[in-house]
């Protein structure tokens, strides 16, 4: 059985970086059968185990977790944050690079 360990993104509805920092195992089957439910038009898969997602305070954990119960895992390392800081003072700035255009 195969595992993805990552560290999960903020989402775009959220300003905050709430549920981020705790690293997630979830189990994947490339060999899964999906197919949509007749009656509701769900997405139904034959294999539930990709419903199943373990949370880890740190990454170690989650792959001494894998090692121990023998998965075939990948770790996805988590992108760095960048932060562009900006000030509402220079919209009004002299040596503005844009133009103010109204």
């Amino acid at each position: 059985m195969e595992a993805r360990i990552y560290k999960p993104a903020k989402s775009a509805m959220q300003s905050g970086r709430g549920n981020t920092k705790a690293w997630v195992l979830e189990f994947v089957n490339p060999a899964a059968h999906r197919r949509p439910d007749p009656l509701m038009g769900w997405t139904s898969i034959d294999d539930t185990s990709s419903q199943v997602r373990l949370h880890f305070d740190t990454r170690e954990q989650a792959i001494a977790y894998a090692e121990r119960e023998g998965l075939n895992f990948t770790v996805t390392e988590p992108r760095e944050r960048i932060r562009l800081v900006k000030s509402y003072a220079d919209n009004f700035s002299a040596d503005r690079k844009q133009p103010w255009t109204h």
